[in-house]
Parts: structure tokens; sequence; C-alpha cells
């Protein structure tokens, strides 16, 4: 269930950071960590949760809401 939805918001951050035009490691020098946390992210490979913290500064490089980034990621199937 969870997986589900963690693919879902790693999906967006790939989108959001294309749309940007932005590399891995221009966004993961902006957010502050290393491009290689940033493609573990971003291919759903970190097997523990990403800190809200982490998710709030993607977001905010990338333009974005934390509503936008979460929108559409709650399993309604339950």
């Amino acid at each position: 269930m969870f997986a589900s939805r963690y693919k879902k918001i790693c999906a967006k951050i790939v989108f959001y950071r294309k749309l940007k035009s932005m590399t891995q490691e221009k966004l993961a020098d902006e957010v502050g960590i290393t491009p290689q946390y940033l493609s573990r992210i971003e291919n759903g490979g970190y097997t523990k949760c990403v800190s809200l913290s982490t998710l709030m500064k993607i977001a905010e490089k990338l333009g974005i809401t934390m509503s936008e980034l979460m929108e559409g990621v709650e399993d309604t199937s339950l």
C-alpha cells in the first residue's frame, strides 16, 4: 500500500524536475543532498522513509507546493 503511494511521489518528483529542465545533480545540490540519494528517491530504491523536510525542500526547489506533490497519491481503493 505505502509502496504504491511512494512510487507516485517519486514519479512526480521526476516529472517536475524534468519539466524544470533540471538535472539530478542540480536539484540535489540545491536541496543539499547527494545526487545518489536523489536518484534512489526518484527510483523508489530508498528503503527508509524520506524525511518530510527533504520532501519540502525538493518541492520548494521545484517551485511546487507539498499539496501538488501529494495530490492524487492517496490510495482510494481501500
